[in-house]
């Protein structure tokens, strides 16, 4: 046990007492920083979590406004308890190609609109229909909701099916992909948004389409190391989530902003950073 500064020499006693000031003051400036540490990665969401985390995506917990996306894979989902996680947003799985409709579309589609969670729908995109096909399909089955978020265009390549594994000349994937984005908006009056991952993105994305806000994907690094030049609105980081309400994984996604920028698209269905730009168009006006 270290001596007390009073039983030591009157002579030494001084250095003692100021090397304990010191000691406590050095102990409270260091506690300081780990609060301003665990202040800079405080993790807003403390009830959802992640399989398998990934330290290249940790920041994703610092920003405020999360959402998930969701398909028939998740099976029935508990809106309720999704919504009291504190979920923003919900992105559903509507139609693909142009003959297949998400099972459980209009089942989540009405759920999530009864709990109060914020959805949009998505369309994936596939290269082996025209996309005159496809967006007829969209409109057949997508109701046009003036409450929902605006519509999201899934591209990526289709590697993993039997029926249609090739990659397209980027002309030509880039042409469909314009066309679906044109019909999306002319349908829905909402800009819509582009969600695509690392490869699709570099064959055909980069450079391009500047004026659309665009989602990617990047679960093992921010999306600033894989996405050259790419200012991103949502980021889905991860796709082994955990929420309430929710079995097994889901897609775990973050917005860029802040809670007010947020509350700014939900009232206009624009990135705030793109409403000067497009307000000229007739969009980015209050719902």
């Amino acid at each position: 046990m270290p001596l007390e500064p009073k039983s030591l020499p009157l002579a030494k006693r001084g250095l003692a007492t100021r090397g304990l000031v010191w000691a406590r003051r050095s102990a409270a400036a260091a506690s300081l920083a780990l609060l301003a540490a665990c202040a800079g990665t405080a993790d807003f969401y403390p009830t959802k979590g992640d399989v398998k985390p990934h330290p290249g995506v940790a920041r994703a917990k610092q920003h405020p406004i999360h959402g998930i996306d969701v398909s028939k894979w998740q099976g029935p989902i508990d809106w309720a308890s999704v919504r009291s996680a504190g979920t923003q947003f919900a992105y559903i799985k509507a139609t693909e190609g142009g003959d297949h409709l998400d099972e459980r579309f209009l089942e989540n589609w009405h759920g999530a609109g009864r709990a109060g969670v914020p959805r949009g729908a998505y369309h994936f995109v596939f290269w082996c229909r025209s996309a005159e096909e496809q967006m007829d399909w969209f409109k057949r089955n997508v109701p046009n909701d003036p409450t929902a978020l605006p519509p999201v265009l899934d591209v990526e390549w289709n590697g993993h099916s039997a029926k249609c594994p090739k990659k397209l000349p980027k002309a030509q994937a880039l042409a469909m992909t314009q066309y679906m984005l044109r019909e999306m908006e002319a349908y829905t009056g909402k800009r819509p948004i582009i969600y695509t991952d690392i490869t699709f993105h570099k064959d055909v994305l980069e450079g391009e389409l500047e004026d659309y806000p665009h989602w990617v994907r990047s679960t093992a690094a921010e999306p600033e190391q894989r996405y050259a030049n790419r200012r991103w609105m949502l980021w889905q980081f991860t796709s082994t989530g955990r929420v309430p309400g929710v079995r097994g994984d889901v897609d775990r996604n973050a917005f860029y902003g802040t809670k007010a920028e947020w509350a700014s698209f939900l009232a206009t269905d624009c990135d705030p950073r793109h409403h000067r730009q497009l307000a000229a168009a007739g969009l980015c006006t209050d719902k």
